[in-house]
């Protein structure tokens, strides 16, 4: 009979190990498909460059799905969801009930997110991986929390190394779910009051910014209560637990449930050889970790909008990244994520349905 401290070794080695496969089976960047994809814009009908944007996109489409004219179709939303002990610092204007109740709009749907993911023929499905209170079962919910919400961060680490592990791999296996039910375009969102904190001060440690340069209002605090919040990712950062060069300890220490699910999330779908969109500054400072993570996951991430939130620029700049659109959104949710669906869909459109030159006979 093994004892119990042997027993948490043999399941702690199985989580290091199913993360090591993780990371390394992200592939490259398909590099040819890329340049065909490039060269084929540069024949098709219409001015050279004048699809901006949208040929630039259409490209790096190309080199995600290792096919010069891709066909991305489905579209997943896996809304993660985790509350954090942090908000009893007083960094929110919601308290943490808010959550499960947001929890029950997702699964009616009637939230944001339901809305604009119908609209662009996008699925939903809720991923419960740290939300404080015992939630009831529903079609729609991977209930599978690893713990009932995170620490509080300005006093000590939100999870443990172990815990953090399980998170991941709770939102890459809901990720390969998702790939397998058809999804070629995948949106990690999140739900969690209080969850901007974390993020700033995971975006903060990553980046070696200052905490008043990526902390945001969040929910839309007023200015004593962004004080507040400042000082709070401060001493998370100065308790000094973690190093920006070790991106899983940061997530340990300064990040939570939902943002290490999103990381599983957007690993997983990179790994998939999917498109994986970022949506909002909480999703960012998910993205920032798995890049730091694995080096090819970067060439798979689109950036949907630039977000309300301050810092979220930072992050993509850090990431290489372009918005596609700025419409002064801080919801998350995955709702700008979404938005960015039918853009994707329309740059892949025009390598496959447009014709070039020679093929439509037209003298250039």
């Amino acid at each position: 009979m093994h004892d119990h401290a042997e027993v948490i070794d043999v399941a702690s080695d199985a989580l290091e190990s199913s993360f090591e496969r993780l990371l390394s089976s992200i592939p490259a960047f398909d590099e040819a498909a890329s340049r065909a994809a490039y060269a084929r814009q540069a024949e098709l009908t219409k001015p050279a460059g004048a699809l901006g944007q949208l040929e630039d996109i259409s490209a790096r489409l190309a080199g995600v799905f290792g096919e010069p004219t891709p066909d991305p179709r489905g579209a997943a939303v896996i809304v993660c969801v985790g509350d954090h002990e942090v908000t009893r610092e007083g960094v929110s204007a919601y308290p943490s009930e808010v959550t499960p109740a947001m929890v029950n709009a997702f699964l009616s749907g009637h939230a944001a997110v339901n809305a604009i993911a119908r609209s662009v023929n996008a699925s939903v499905t809720i991923l419960n991986v740290g939300v404080a209170t015992t939630l009831a079962p529903h079609p729609s919910l991977v209930n599978a929390p690893v713990r009932l919400g995170a620490r509080n961060i300005r006093v000590e680490s939100a999870m443990t190394r172990s815990e953090t592990l399980r998170a991941v791999l709770l939102g890459a296996d809901v990720a390969r779910s998702a790939v397998e039910g058809g999804a070629d375009l995948l949106v990690a969102g999140e739900m969690g009051i209080g969850n901007t904190t974390p993020a700033a001060a995971v975006t903060a440690r990553l980046l070696r910014l200052s905490p008043e340069a990526v902390t945001g209002r969040g929910t839309g605090i007023d200015d004593e209560r962004w004080t507040r919040k400042v000082e709070v990712v401060e001493a998370a950062l100065s308790r000094g637990a973690s190093s920006a060069d070790d991106p899983m300890e940061v997530l340990a220490d300064l990040g939570g449930f939902e943002i290490a699910a999103m990381v599983g999330v957007m690993l997983q779908g990179a790994a998939c050889r999917k498109a994986v969109i970022l949506d909002g500054f909480v999703e960012g400072a998910a993205a920032l970790v798995a890049a730091r993570l694995a080096p090819n996951f970067q060439a798979f991430l689109f950036a949907a909008g630039l977000c309300a939130e301050r810092g979220h620029r930072a992050q993509l700049n850090a990431l290489t990244l372009s918005p596609m659109f700025d419409l002064g959104l801080r919801l998350g949710e995955g709702t700008g994520g979404a938005l960015a669906v039918p853009l994707l869909r329309a740059a892949a459109a025009t390598l496959r349905e447009m014709r070039t030159f020679a093929e439509a006979g037209i003298p250039r």
